[in-house]
């Protein structure tokens, strides 16, 4: 047995932040935003709106799409690095607000990667039969954790939520391979170190008020990125016994443009064979992968019967990809 996705969904708040609103906060140019990411624009989030409002959303429409009712669900599962608090878990909060019945629900924190991690735990829930309806969303708020002085992080990121609704599959169709790993050698290269138990908040001096915010190392990350995103498409490949020629399409992390290109060249795929909403949306974490999902199923540039590769990287490091036979 195996799961398939029924239903998708996606939420981006209204508010726009472009990359002209940018010139105007610290030393930046559309041109040179656009050169070095290919993001032109990206959505924020309300002060009063948080995460799991965003998840909220994109749970509702995932349901909708999936014409389910929300008593159906028996799992939910939240990817995200910006819960609304330490706990209890936006998976609780949105049981309750859902109405699900006997659910169990939890977050977990795999970055980037998360919604791949996550399909991998959805699948396995319903191959063993722990599960038969599984939500999963990726969620976050990265404009709360973003320094808005610092150029080179504050113009990559935007905030958002994806999801999926999953469920047993017969014949061909569904989720036919996941493949995730980590190396936690890397972890100093992409963090937010203060406010947890290394450096509590009661514990910290004023001038440790930037570990607040998120910390990367871009030309290291770039590098191991584009290394693990097409190494883990190709084990995934392998896991499900296909062939990159036989992929229709991959939905990379949106990330950067430029690590994008860099998977598609390894692929050797055509521009329309790799689905591309960065530029409209930025790097929203793990949630870059279902919101484009839902993007690309609901203009009718993925049809069933498609196979596609997942592909994600992110901090700790981790990394996975997903091959789907839609």
């Amino acid at each position: 047995m195996k799961s398939k996705i029924i239903g998708t969904g996606s939420y981006l708040p209204k508010k726009i932040l472009t990359n002209e609103d940018f010139e105007k906060m610290v030393d930046t140019s559309d041109e040179w935003i656009t050169t070095r990411t290919g993001i032109k624009e990206r959505r924020i989030a309300e002060d009063n709106q948080p995460t799991s409002d965003l998840a909220l959303r994109a749970a509702e429409a995932a349901i909708k799409d999936a014409k389910i009712s929300s008593s159906d669900i028996d799992c939910i599962i939240v990817a995200t690095i910006t819960p609304d608090m330490s706990f209890p878990s936006i998976a609780c909060i949105l049981q309750d607000k859902l109405q699900t019945q006997n659910c169990m629900a939890y977050d977990f924190n795999a970055t980037c990667s998360g919604f791949i991690y996550g399909l991998m735990m959805a699948n396995t829930f319903i191959k063993t039969g722990e599960a038969k309806c599984v939500l999963v969303i990726a969620a976050d708020k990265l404009s709360s954790i973003v320094d808005y002085t610092d150029r080179n992080t504050c113009v990559l990121f935007g905030d958002g939520a994806g999801a999926a609704i999953l469920v047993p599959a017969e014949g061909n169709e569904g989720v036919l391979s996941v493949y995730i790993g980590s190396d936690g050698s890397k972890a100093e290269l992409l963090k937010r170190h203060g406010g947890n138990t290394r450096q509590p908040y009661n514990k910290m001096e004023h001038t440790d008020f930037r570990n607040q915010y998120i910390y990367m190392d871009g030309k290291a990350i770039f590098k191991h990125a584009v290394q693990r995103m097409t190494s883990s498409l190709s084990a995934a490949l392998e896991k499900a016994g296909k062939q990159l020629s036989d992929l229709n399409m991959i939905i990379p992390h949106q990330a950067n443009l430029r690590i994008i290109e860099m998977v598609k060249e390894y692929a050797k795929l055509k521009d329309d064979q790799v689905y591309v909403c960065l530029p409209k949306i930025g790097n929203t974490s793990a949630s870059t992968i279902p919101i484009a999902l839902d993007e690309a199923l609901k203009t009718g540039k993925l049809k069933k019967g498609d196979l596609i590769g997942l592909t994600a990287f992110g901090g700790g490091l981790t990394f996975g990809s997903a091959i789907i036979q839609m």
